[in-house]
């Protein structure tokens, strides 16, 4: 696989099989993308790796978090406040999407809220990362992350593994901080669910759409 087929071909993953991830596998991935950019070479990632009974106990404590209702405390700003149009009819067509895939009627809010709830398991993944930055770091810094999220998701194809970026895991920082016992100066960013996919599942057989270059781009000459 080259690296166009790696960027073309990854996809949020859903569904998981059971199927065990070794440390060594993830320290590998782990090795390939610390080599992404940053600004002054700053590196400001820092990542848990969280599998077996710590992760049972992490998921057990953000799913009752989501069910009692329990208000989102985010550390930093994810999404717009206001969403412009385009933007929102992205969002919109992007959780229909999902729910058709999973044959969840819009009504169904039950089922709704409990696919909601599979975000903090990590979607039964074996493996949930999850990523940390130092409070007194700015913009800039985020925008490396960002390339070492996706180096991360590359490096994970090469390996025959799938994953799931997750804003959701960052939603219940005091829960994370204190289960993991990071400081209180670590702003949780969010999480990537690791494993292997299971291709049998509905739910990963959907693909977004993708706006034309032409969209997004202009030219000068």
């Amino acid at each position: 696989m080259n690296i166009t087929e790696a960027i073309t071909l990854r996809h949020s993953t859903r569904a998981f099989l059971d199927k065990e991830v070794s440390i060594d596998q993830v320290n590998d991935i782990l090795e390939a993308a610390k080599h992404s950019p940053s600004g002054v070479n700053t590196q400001p990632w820092q990542v848990a790796v969280i599998s077996g009974d710590t992760k049972i106990k992490l998921q057990q404590q953000l799913e009752q978090a989501f069910y009692a209702d329990t208000p989102s405390q985010t550390g930093y700003q994810y999404y717009p406040i206001n969403w412009k149009p385009n933007y929102k009819q992205r969002r919109y067509q992007c959780g229909l999407q999902l729910y058709q895939a999973l044959n969840i009627a819009r009504e169904d809010s039950k089922a709704r809220k409990a696919q909601w709830a599979a975000n903090y398991r990590a979607f039964d993944a074996p493996i949930m990362l999850l990523f940390f930055i130092d409070s007194s770091m700015e913009t800039g810094s985020f925008m490396d992350y960002g390339m070492f999220l996706q180096s991360i998701m590359l490096a994970a194809m090469e390996k025959g593994l799938a994953t799931c970026p997750q804003a959701a895991l960052a939603e219940y920082p005091d829960i994370i901080s204190s289960t993991l016992d990071y400081s209180d100066d670590q702003i949780v960013l969010c999480g990537i669910a690791l494993g292997y996919e299971d291709k049998q599942a509905p739910v990963n057989n959907y693909r977004t759409p993708r706006e034309p270059v032409s969209s997004f781009t202009r030219y000068f000459d």
